[in-house]
C-alpha cells in the first residue's frame, strides 16, 4: 500500500507506506548482489518461464533469453531470500514472465501471472486516476481546498486536492506512528475507518505547510478517497470498477470492502520478518533480526490475512501481474483520460527534490525516473506488511514491467521487488549497468 523507498531502488513507496526512490534503490541493490552470498534452498523451490517472440528489439533494448532472464531473476531473488516471486515483461519483442519459489511457504505453488496478490500503494495510482476523471467530469477542481469535501482537516481550507495527489500538503503520515503498528498486531484482523487512521494523522502537528516541499504520505491518500466518494456520490470501491476496473479491463483488480480479509484464487500468501512497525516505519530491522533471518533460524511471519483496511485508498487493493500491466499501459498511454486530462495527468510530476529537477518526479498518483539516455518509466510501487511490488511503462520504447514478491523486507530490510528492479533493468536495456559486475579476488 503503502509505499517504496529508494533507499533500496525506485519507488514507489509502499505500504511501507514508505516510498523507494530508484537513484538510492540502484546503490543499495547493487551492495545487496555483490556482497550477499546465494542460499541455494531458499526462493528456488519451482520455476517456470513463458515467452512470445519475436520481434527485432529497437537498439535501446536487449534482446531477452528467456532461459538466461530466469536464470538472472532467480539469483537475484535468491540473494534476497524471498519465498515467491514473478517478473513480468511486455516489450516490442513479446512478453517474458520469470517466475521464482512458491506462493506458500511449505507447498510447491510457482507464482503465475494469474495470482492474486496485495498490490499496497499502486492502489494510489488508482485512486489518483479516478480524482483525475472526476476533475474531468466537472465534479471537482485540482485547486479545490480539501475542506471542501472533508471537513476538520487541519489547515484543509489551504490544501489542494493537487497537494494532496501529489504529496505536497504538508500532514503528518499516520501510518509512522508506531500506535498504528503496535493495534495492527494485537489484532490483524481489526477493521480501520479512514476517519480512524485521519485521526492519528491529526493528533501530530503537520511536517510542513502546504506545497512547500514533497513528502510520500498515505494520509494524502486517505483523504483523496474520501474527496472521491463526496464528489463522485458513491462509496469508492464501486466508483473504481465502474470508471476504471471495468473498462480498463481489470477483470481480476477489485478493492474489497473493509471487513474482508480473503484474496481471491489463485493466490500468494504474503510473508515478513518481525511485526508490522517494520513494513510501515523507516527503521532498519534490528541486528538480532538480521543475523538470525540471513542464517535461516528465524522465519518470517505469515501476514496473508491482515486486514488492509487502515490501507484502503492509498493501499487496499487486490490485483494479478497481467492486469498490472494492463493498467500502467493503458494509464499512461492515454486509455484512461480525455487527451486535455492526459496531459495535466503527464505534466503534474514535480521533482521530490528541488536541487535534483532531473531526478525522480511524483505528479498524480504516479512517480517517473529516467534509468538512462534511452531508458526511463512512468511507476510506482507498493509495499505493506507480506508483499512488495513495482508495476511501470515506458512510453517511448513500449516496455511494461511488473514485479512482485511475498516478502516485504529482505534481512538486510530492502524491499525485495523494489530491490529487484536494477537487476531486471540491465536485462531490459542496452548499456544501463545498474547492477556493477563483482570486483575479482586479487591474487597473490
Amino acid at each position: 500500500m503503502i509505499v517504496s523507498h529508494m533507499q533500496d531502488v525506485p519507488a514507489t513507496p509502499k505500504i511501507r507506506v514508505r516510498y523507494v526512490h530508484i537513484a538510492g534503490l540502484v546503490a543499495s541493490v547493487a551492495l545487496l548482489l555483490t556482497s550477499c552470498s546465494s542460499d541455494d534452498e531458499s526462493a528456488s523451490a519451482s520455476a517456470s518461464v513463458s515467452a512470445t517472440s519475436s520481434v527485432s528489439a529497437e537498439s535501446a533494448l536487449k534482446t531477452i533469453d528467456p532461459q538466461a532472464f530466469q536464470s538472472v531473476v532467480a539469483a537475484a531473488a535468491d540473494e534476497l531470500k524471498v519465498p515467491g516471486a514473478l517478473v513480468l515483461v511486455h516489450s516490442p519483442q513479446g512478453q517474458v514472465v520469470a517466475t521464482v519459489g512458491t506462493t506458500e511457504i511449505g507447498a510447491q505453488i510457482p507464482p503465475a501471472a494469474n495470482t492474486h496478490f496485495r498490490i499496497a500503494s499502486n492502489t494510489k495510482t488508482m485512486t489518483a486516476a479516478l480524482n483525475v476523471l472526476l476533475a474531468q467530469d466537472g465534479k471537482l477542481k485540482f485547486d479545490d481546498p480539501v475542506s471542501k469535501y472533508v471537513p476538520d482537516v487541519p489547515n484543509g481550507e489551504n490544501i489542494t486536492v493537487a497537494n494532496l495527489l501529489k504529496m505536497r500538503s504538508g500532514l503528518y503520515n499516520y501510518t509512522m506512528d508506531p500506535a498504528l503498528s503496535a493495534a495492527m498486531d494485537a489484532d490483524p484482523g481489526r477493521v480501520w475507518t479512514p476517519q480512524e487512521v485521519l485521526d492519528i494523522s491529526f493528533r501530530h502537528p503537520p511536517n510542513f505547510a502546504p506545497d512547500a516541499e514533497y513528502e510520500y504520505n498515505n494520509t494524502n491518500y486517505a483523504l483523496l478517497g474520501l474527496v472521491a466518494e463526496a464528489a463522485g456520490g458513491r462509496p469508492l470501491a464501486e466508483q473504481l470498477q465502474d470508471r476504471l476496473y471495468g473498462p480498463v479491463g481489470l477483470t481480476q483488480t477489485s478493492l474489497l470492502a473493509p471487513t474482508d480479509t480473503s484474496i481471491p484464487a489463485p493466490y500468494s500468501h504474503g510473508y515478513m520478518y518481525g511485526g508490522t512497525y517494520y513494513a510501515l516505519a523507516d527503521d532498519p530491522y534490528p541486528a538480532d533480526i538480521q543475523a538470525a533471518a540471513a542464517a535461516g533460524t528465524l522465519q518470517p511471519n505469515d501476514y496473508t490475512n491482515q486486514n488492509p483496511s487502515y490501507a484502503y485508498a492509498a493501499g487496499g487493493a487486490i490485483s494479478v501481474a497481467d492486469d498490472l500491466a494492463t493498467w500502467m499501459k493503458a494509464l499512461v498511454g492515454g486509455k484512461v483520460f480525455d487527451a486535455d486530462y492526459q496531459q495535466q495527468w503527464v505534466d503534474s510530476r514535480q521533482a521530490e527534490d528541488p536541487d535534483n529537477p532531473d531526478g525522480q518526479q511524483y505528479g498524480y498518483g504516479i512517480s517517473y525516473q529516467r534509468f538512462g539516455p534511452e531508458a526511463a518509466m512512468f511507476y510506482h510501487g507498493g509495499e505493506l506488511p507480506g508483499f512488495n511490488s513495482f508495476m511501470g511503462y515506458d512510453p517511448d520504447n513500449d516496455v511494461t514491467l511488473v514485479i512482485w514478491t511475498n516478502l516485504t523486507l529482505s534481512p538486510e530490510g530492502k524491499t525485495t521487488a523494489q530491490a529487484l528492479l536494477p537487476t531486471v533493468l540491465d536485462e531490459i536495456y542496452e548499456g544501463l549497468n545498474l547492477v556493477p559486475s563483482p570486483t575479482p579476488t586479487p591474487t597473490k
